[in-house]
């Protein structure tokens, strides 16, 4: 999956070849916003606009514009699972957070 970050927002983008051009939505908001684009100059002006198209029209409507994450991940696990982890951070040498950090971006990044 191919991806654009703009003022902290998040694009997925896709290629339709029906259409043939670039389609992106933006992600992790449950909120739908979608933009496109012929070439990738177009889809990345495309990206700027939809944003600042939603921030503009939730501003308008009163409607607070969902954000993307903060960086902060709550996670309920067994409690073993819990253990497990905090052994494996301790023989690394590293804190429970640096290690679950290290271990979530392995995962999506295969």
């Amino acid at each position: 999956m191919n991806t654009m970050k703009y003022k902290g927002y998040i694009a997925r983008i896709e290629f339709d070849d029906k259409d043939r051009l670039f389609v992106g939505h933006l992600a992790g908001i449950t909120d739908i916003v979608g933009f496109h684009g012929t070439t990738v100059e177009e889809l990345e002006t495309a990206f700027h606009g939809a944003v600042h198209d939603y921030l503009a029209i939730s501003e308008q409507t009163g409607r607070p514009a969902q954000k993307p994450c903060s960086g902060k991940l709550m996670l309920r696990v067994p409690p073993e699972i819990h253990q497990a982890a905090l052994t494996a951070a301790h023989a690394a040498g590293t804190s429970l957070n640096q290690w679950a950090t290290s271990a979530l971006k392995a995962a999506v990044n295969r």
